[in-house]
Parts: structure tokens; sequence; C-alpha cells
């Protein structure tokens, strides 16, 4: 085990001994009295953490407090300081568990997460959303961030590409421009994106994060690094079609600075069961990774402009689809309040109302129900269109700045680009006379 660093050497950590940093990520799969050994799983993950002694555990779908408040006190010895994060009908599910330090939090709540009738989904009443923390490790600043974006229900019918999209965008923005003073950024949480998926592709292209399992120079753990596997007793498998033996949708993301550079030196994943326990802990598996952190400039660059243009034009042709699929639900909505109170009306005209009282009556409540409902599923339509709106008015922005710097770049012979918001003046101020 490696010794912690003096707080002498703090500032002066040197190339020749890096300091190492151990990070946790796990969808825990923790809703009360509809998954399966909840209460004997957090006792297994309790355990795992205290043991295993991660700097820092990111941990999503901790969806009840009291949950929670039982991993605090499980782990107090090994993770003093924590924080959970609340949003929603039933709350984000994100928790963050450190050995250092937690200065300060942030929670930014995602502004599209799928349709409250969608009951089965339930999406919609957890507020998904991004938590940041900012940590001190070794005399350096660190921010982290924890997520948990919408699930995909299918694959070949995603219904709710748009809601990722608008939410990878967010997640984007959000890291860009809250990790301006970090020396480090970490990203842990489950995507519910493929690797290559457009949001995931959006999200490393314009943020500069990379993926530790691409990174990093030793892997143990599933077949392609997937964290959603056939072999785990609480995976269903039409859940992974048309993927037999799993998919990778949970990561860590990490970027180092010009003060320091981040490597990833081995990553590693559960794998389904566990050794002498009758279940594993969770239906995802979870990550660990041992980060080397090296008191040089981090010169890994992001995607080059015109990559970066094309992911940008491509997430802004998802958006218009998905706005223009909601216009159409939004009209919708109207015509089922127009007829509702169309046939309202017609219930109570004296002179057209050949009902008894209570068929009037009844008629009168199914009426004014679909009434209701049209209102409410017009104004759910109606904020869901100025959030895309306002996602493709952003992107479109993003898309004529990289235009301007790739124009200026090839009129210039050359390139620079580190994914993250720079202020560049466009032309020379002239003093007036």
């Amino acid at each position: 085990m490696q010794e912690p660093v003096k707080p002498e050497l703090r500032g002066t950590m040197t190339t020749e001994r890096p300091s190492r940093l151990r990070v946790f990520s796990l969808n825990c799969w923790g809703i009360r009295f509809l998954s399966q050994h909840c209460a004997q799983r957090y006792e297994m993950i309790g355990e795992l953490l205290d043991r295993e002694q991660h700097d820092i555990a990111l941990l999503q779908e901790v969806w009840s407090e009291k949950d929670f408040l039982f991993l605090k006190g499980k782990l107090s010895s090994s993770h003093p300081y924590t924080h959970y994060f609340k949003s929603g009908v039933i709350g984000s599910g994100l928790a963050v568990f450190s050995k250092h330090r937690i200065q300060d939090a942030l929670l930014y709540q995602y502004s599209l997460n799928g349709y409250p009738y969608m009951v089965r989904h339930g999406d919609w009443f957890g507020g998904k959303a991004v938590g940041l923390v900012i940590v001190e490790v070794f005399g350096l600043k660190a921010h982290v961030y924890v997520t948990h974006l919408h699930a995909e229900y299918s694959r070949a019918q995603d219904e709710y590409l748009p809601h990722r999209i608008v939410q990878s965008w967010e997640l984007l923005q959000f890291v860009r421009h809250t990790s301006c003073g970090a020396d480090l950024v970490i990203l842990g949480g489950d995507l519910n994106m493929h690797p290559q998926d457009l949001g995931n592709r959006l999200l490393r292209s314009h943020t500069g994060l990379r993926d530790c399992y691409t990174e990093t120079d030793m892997f143990d753990g599933c077949e392609d690094g997937h964290t959603l596997i056939a072999d785990n007793h609480f995976t269903k498998k039409q859940d992974l079609i048309p993927f037999e033996k799993g998919i990778r949708i949970d990561y860590i993301l990490i970027k180092g600075s010009h003060r320091v550079n981040m490597k990833c030196e081995s990553l590693s994943t559960t794998k389904g069961s566990v050794a002498d326990k009758p279940f594993p802990y969770s239906d995802h598996e979870a990550l660990t990774a041992d980060l080397s952190l090296l008191r040089t400039q981090d010169s890994r660059n992001a995607l080059p402009v015109s990559e970066r243009m094309e992911v940008v034009s491509e997430a802004r042709a998802v958006v218009k689809e998905g706005l223009c699929l909601t216009e159409a639900l939004r009209d919708k909505a109207l015509h089922l309040m127009c007829g509702a109170l169309l046939l309202l009306l017609l219930a109570f005209l004296p002179c057209l109302c050949h009902f008894s009282f209570t068929t009037t009556g009844f008629l009168g409540a199914v009426c004014m129900g679909a009434l209701l409902s049209g209102a409410l599923l017009y104004l759910l339509f109606t904020t869901h269109i100025k959030v895309l709106k306002e996602t493709e008015d952003q992107m479109l922005l993003t898309s004529n700045e990289l235009h301007t710097k790739l124009t200026g770049c090839t009129a210039s012979g050359s390139s620079s680009s580190d994914g993250s918001p720079e202020l560049q003046p466009s032309s020379s101020f002239k003093r007036e006379e």
C-alpha cells in the first residue's frame, strides 16, 4: 500500500514519485421494495468500500436516504466525508463518499427526463442530475462529478434518444463551465450509452474527458469492459437484446490540466458473482480505477475542431427530430382538450341531452378528466419544446463558433483546441481618436 503524502510535500509532487488516486463507481440498483435483496446488497457494498479503501466512491441509484445514511454510518471511518444529492420526486439517487475533505458541492437537474405518464419506466420520478463535489487531494483541486442519465429501453425504437442527447449536452456544458479552475476532473456514473453512441461522443469531444477503459495500461474485468452482463444473476436477458454477452454503459472519465497529468494505470470491474456471497452487488458491475497523478502538463488534446463540428451537427439533427415529435404530441394534447370540451358542452346542452342524470354526470366526469389530462399534457410538451429549442440554439452557437475557429485555423494553417471554454478576441480593439 502506498504511503500517504506528507503535508509538507503536498505542493512539491515530483514526476519521479506519482501520487495515486483510487476511484470507485457503481449503480447500486437500490429501489426499495422493488430491487431484489436490497438491504443485504447495501451491506455487501458497505463491506466492499470499507475493505478496498477507495479514495472516492461515486454511487448511483441510492434512491432512499435511509440507505445512504446506513452507508454513511458504516463508512464513517474509511470515508468520513459524504454528500447526498437531493432532487426530483424520489431523489437523484446520487451519493459521494470520500477519504478527502469535500469543500463544496453543486447539483444540476436535467431539463428533460422522460414522461410522467410512463410510470413503468419511472425515470421522470427520479430527479436525474449531475452532482459536483470539489475535493482537495495532495494539494490539488479535484472536481469530481457523478451522474445518471435516462435509460435506453429499446435499442431499435429509442423514444428517449432526444432526451438523452439533451442530458449529454447539459452534462458537457455543466462540466465545461464548472471545471475551468480544476487541476483534476473526474466523472463517474451510469451514462446509459454505449461507447460510440452519439451522446457519449458528444460528451468526450467537447470536454476533453478520456475513457479510463480505453486509456488504461492494465484491465481486469468483464469481456470488452461490459458493465451490464448476461452472467449477472439480476440481469434481465431481454434488456441486452441484441447484445448477448453484455454492454458497457458505466464509465469513469478523467482529464488533467496544465498543472498535472492524470493517467489510468489500471481499471477493474466486478464480474457478476461475488465470492462467498449468494448474489452480486447490483445488476450493474462496479468500476475501480487506479489513477496516477504527475506534476507535468497534460498534453493530450480533445478531438480536432472539424470532428467536433460533425458531432454537434449530428446531435442537432436528433434534437430537431425530437422537437418535431414533441410538437406533434402537443398538437394531439390540444386536440384532446378541444374534443373533451366539445363533448362536455354537448352533454350539458338541454336541447341535445337525452340521457339520464346519472349518464350525463358520468359523461361529464369523463370529459372533465380528458380535458384536465389534455391540459396537463399540453403544458408538459410545451415545456419540453422550450428545452429542446434552447438546446438547439446552444448547439447552433457552438457550431458557429467551431466554424469560425475552423476557418480561422484553416487560414492560418494551424489549429488548437482543448475542449474547454476559452475567450479569444475575434479582432483587435482600435482606439478612437
